[in-house]
């Protein structure tokens, strides 16, 4: 195959570009030129340099990097420059882009960046798309399970309701851009990722920090689901969905046993051999946080990867005790 990345230096678009490669494929990396700082990461870790020339080759030529400006597309010429031809006849489109959700208190300025780096970038890579001359079949592109916003004990399908505040209005907003791309006559498939865990990048480097120095702890109540799934896993769940035709619409990416906070922590505990005795408390998150404590740290999201269970995907780690120590164990 022949996939096209946006956000391919991120966690989990390195981790998909090494599998792709690993495989023989030709993986096209979309190259942002005028791409803000915070909007280049959908995650941390490892990546790839985006400092490559265009039409630059890496990885015994399998891997091409092409500079792309997502502002003039409504412009007259060519998106991709000269280097479209690049990008012609590609098999699919896997769009990772957009601005790390954590790691800044939402002010209206961030959440600016956030929407900006997610539903304009979709925007504007559909755009693009739809001035190829051969164009992509399929369009696999990011969302996450913030969709479905705080919903306690209730469990979400793929068929469940948008929540009702930022980030579900965000998130939703964000797939009715890809959505844009089946009048195109592309296979749109919109890929929910929950936490994803790996020791090099996302959520799990920082919950083990506070392990490492003895002060982990469940968060708030400790009672919220935390839906989970390791890169590892991720990665698998994108290459059938580019491979299997038959996919598309809403795909819930987690692991099929989602777990209370509480459980999460003490399970990270015992992983690292370390206590879980020190809650943090709900209102010193909300007073330091704002919101951002609310959707991420606090909400309850109890997501069953239902559309994945009927396809018969068979999941690396279902169980998250054994989960955590294969991702602890990686070098």
């Amino acid at each position: 195959m022949k996939v096209v990345i946006t956000g391919s230096s991120g966690l989990v678009g390195t981790a998909l570009t090494d599998s792709l490669v690993r495989d023989g494929h030709t993986v096209v990396r979309l190259v942002r030129t005028v791409a803000k700082k915070e909007e280049s990461r959908s995650g941390g870790g490892r990546r790839h340099s985006e400092n490559g020339s265009p039409g630059q080759k890496t990885d015994g030529g399998r891997v091409v990097n092409v500079e792309w400006n997502p502002n003039t597309c409504d412009l007259e010429g060519e998106p991709f420059g000269t280097e479209q031809e690049k990008v012609e006849g590609s098999d699919a489109v896997v769009n990772l882009a957009g601005a790390s959700i954590a790691g800044l208190r939402w002010s209206e300025e961030r959440k600016a960046v956030l929407r900006s780096s997610r539903v304009h970038i979709t925007r504007e890579l559909v755009c693009a798309l739809e001035k190829l001359e051969d164009g992509p079949k399929a369009l696999v592109s990011a969302s996450a399970i913030g969709y479905y916003g705080n919903r306690g004990d209730e469990v979400l399908t793929e068929a469940s309701k948008v929540g009702d505040d930022f980030l579900p209005r965000l998130t939703q907003e964000w797939e009715a851009e890809a959505v844009k791309a089946e009048a195109l006559g592309m296979r749109v498939a919109r890929l929910r990722f929950g936490i994803i865990l790996a020791k090099h990048g996302g959520a799990l480097p920082q919950m083990m920090r506070l392990f490492q120095f003895g002060v982990g702890g469940r968060i708030g109540s400790g009672q919220q689901w935390m839906s989970w799934i390791t890169l590892q896993d991720t990665v698998m769940v994108i290459r059938k969905v580019l491979e299997n035709r038959a996919v598309s619409g809403a795909v819930n990416v987690v692991a099929p046993q989602p777990v209370r906070n509480a459980d999460f922590t003490r399970a990270l505990g015992r992983a690292m051999h370390r206590p879980a005795i020190l809650p943090a408390p709900a209102f010193a998150l909300k007073f330091a946080l704002g919101e951002m404590a609310e959707a991420l740290l606090l909400a309850s999201q109890r997501v069953a990867p239902a559309r994945l269970e009927q396809l018969g995907h068979r999941f690396a780690q279902r169980e998250l005790n054994s989960a955590l120590a294969s991702v602890l164990a990686e070098r």
